[in-house]
């Protein structure tokens, strides 16, 4: 069965999955997730959401975006089709790296995915006409805990391949972190 390598990154508990695909004349088998192959990383991870984005034009941006508590949430996200620029922020309240972020590309070819814990704000950039995500919450989605950051804040300084081309008014309009956020508990 195809396997799973964790590494991690400059975030703890941030990480990035690499996929080891078997194939042969009909094509290729890849295990997306197995509780126990991840369990020295998070013990009885379990997703309760599962969610499907498709996002058009080259240049698009989603993000910011994460959950507070009581539902903060983890997230597995695997990229299905197109590329894209994956962005995690650090927002947990007394971490050594808090406001850093961490990015990697993900595309349908390259075998890769990210696991991002409760505390870390996510978005992305499609760096294709087309690009679908596929994720894995911990946590469904809470539209009472929602909130988010300015993908151009100047104090994550986010550097963004591309020019955005497009991004919604909800995105656009989070206010920049000031002295007074002091993170979340996760």
């Amino acid at each position: 069965m195809g396997r799973m390598k964790l590494q991690s990154t400059p975030l703890a508990g941030l990480y990035e999955i690499h996929y080891t695909p078997v194939g042969d004349a009909r094509g290729r088998f890849t295990r997306l997730f197995c509780e126990q192959e991840l369990a020295f990383m998070r013990p009885h991870l379990h997703f309760t959401q599962i969610n499907l984005s498709e996002t058009r034009g080259r240049g698009t941006l989603r993000g910011m975006h994460y959950q507070k508590p009581p539902a903060a949430e983890a997230k597995l996200i695997r990229c299905l089709r197109g590329r894209v620029f994956d962005v995690a922020v650090d927002l947990r309240a007394g971490s050594p790296t808090f406001l850093r972020w961490h990015a990697l590309e993900l595309a349908e070819d390259n075998d890769r995915a990210v696991f991002i814990p409760e505390g870390f704000a996510h978005g992305f950039q499609a760096l294709t006409d087309e690009a679908h995500l596929l994720y894995m919450h911990t946590v469904p989605w809470t539209p009472d805990c929602e909130a988010g950051l300015r993908h151009d804040d100047p104090r994550l300084a986010i550097e963004w391949p591309l020019p955005v081309t497009a991004i919604s008014e909800r995105d656009r309009g989070y206010a920049l972190v000031d002295d007074a956020f002091a993170g979340v508990r996760a």
